[in-house]
């Protein structure tokens, strides 16, 4: 199947009237927002153009290349959001989104089959995607190529494309689920989405499912949260970075060696792809999980792992009103701590957690007070052990 007569299946009349009204325009003598204009099924685009004060921008010489959503990918938009995006107070953002859909030069489809990615005029990258004679742009689809234009080239797409934070730009690629659930395990895929900008060093599912059996699953315990996220911050640096012979601090502490060998490499990692631009910072695809040289922890470490763990389970059920099952989870953590991390605390902060457990079975505490017993203790020894 050729690239260049990609249609979406004829699902829906909007389609056909689609390709019926490109056919009919006298391509290449146009500019692209004539071409739009002329098209009928593109009033909504044009009228956001119009509103962004984009008009003469896309009627220059350019070349450009526009991913055009139709009047129905903008009917696709959540209620609201398109009357909200066309008040001159939202001029800033409309011009952000529509930008987001134009890249610089002209791009025909059988070039953009071979490109992982563009570089929008917005600032942002687009992934590209081509699979059994499907393309998507952004997880956008698109339904009709090359529609030539004096000024550029259009492709039409059934979905208005939105620039991505780094979460939502590794969400659409559809190759990072182990990485984002490796984040939220970790605690940091909000930190991934603040404003940065960070530089992300991003391993492929294939790269996470290349690590030895059990890895994976084992890193995702609630147990190894802090090993996890000392892993993953060893992928992120602060500042947008390009890539360079260079040595850089990453956000658990160690350096990352770049050296460029035709291609880049990170550490031992290939960068299959490099400056995947998102609205927050940069990403760099990467073949290889990073392992960064993490010192064994102590046994002090291991004892305040459990007290957090501990804390981090209990808090939510005592604030849910089921102090019991705080309690019980309290319990259990002193239990752990006096059976198999003795050796972490001295005879003071031993003595402090068997009184605990001995007050609160001696029946005259309701569930209340036993939680808050046993989270004194661990206070009280997670901060002597902190000041060792």
């Amino acid at each position: 199947m050729e690239v260049s007569s990609i249609r979406a299946e004829k699902a829906t009349a909007e389609n056909e009237a689609t390709a019926i009204s490109w056919a009919d325009s006298s391509g290449g003598n146009k500019d692209i927002v004539e071409m739009a204009a002329g098209a009928g099924q593109f009033n909504t685009l044009v009228q956001a153009v119009g509103a962004a004060g984009l008009v003469d921008t896309l009627k220059r010489p350019g070349p450009f290349t526009v991913f055009a959503p139709t009047d129905g990918a903008f009917a696709k938009l959540p209620k609201g959001t398109l009357e909200s995006l066309l008040k001159p107070q939202n001029r800033a953002k409309l011009v952000d989104i529509l930008t987001y859909h134009v890249v610089p030069g002209r791009i025909v489809a059988n070039q953009v089959v071979d490109l992982p990615k563009a570089d929008t005029v917005q600032g942002s990258s687009v992934l590209i995607a081509a699979k059994d004679g499907e393309v998507r742009v952004a997880g956008a689809k698109v339904i009709k190529a090359d529609i030539d234009a004096s000024n550029g080239v259009i492709h039409v797409i059934d979905t208005v494309i939105m620039p991505k934070d780094i979460v939502a730009t590794a969400e659409a690629a559809g190759q990072f689920k182990t990485l984002l659930a490796a984040a939220e395990a970790a605690g940091l895929l909000n930190a991934l989405k603040d404003d940065g900008p960070l530089t992300v060093f991003a391993p492929t599912d294939d790269a996470f499912a290349a690590l030895p059996d059990g890895t994976v699953a084992d890193l995702l315990r609630l147990e190894n949260r802090d090993r996890l996220a000392a892993i993953l911050k060893y992928h992120v640096v602060a500042g947008e970075i390009s890539l360079g012979g260079r040595r850089i601090k990453t956000l658990q502490g160690n350096q990352l060696n770049i050296r460029p060998t035709g291609s880049f490499r990170v550490d031992e990692a290939n960068v299959l792809l490099a400056d995947v631009r998102a609205t927050n910072g940069v990403l760099h695809v990467v073949d290889r999980v990073l392992l960064p040289t993490l010192s064994e922890p102590t046994a002090s470490d291991k004892a305040m792992s459990v007290i957090e763990l501990a804390i981090r389970r209990g808090v939510p059920l005592f604030n849910a009103g089921q102090p019991s099952a705080c309690a019980a989870i309290y319990e259990v953590a002193v239990e752990s701590l006096l059976k198999s991390h003795t050796n972490a605390f001295s005879d003071e902060d031993r003595s402090v957690l068997q009184n605990a457990l001995g007050r609160i079975r001696s029946g005259h505490q309701d569930a209340s007070e036993q939680a808050w017993t046993l989270r004194r203790a661990l206070d009280m020894v997670y901060e002597s052990l902190s000041e060792d």
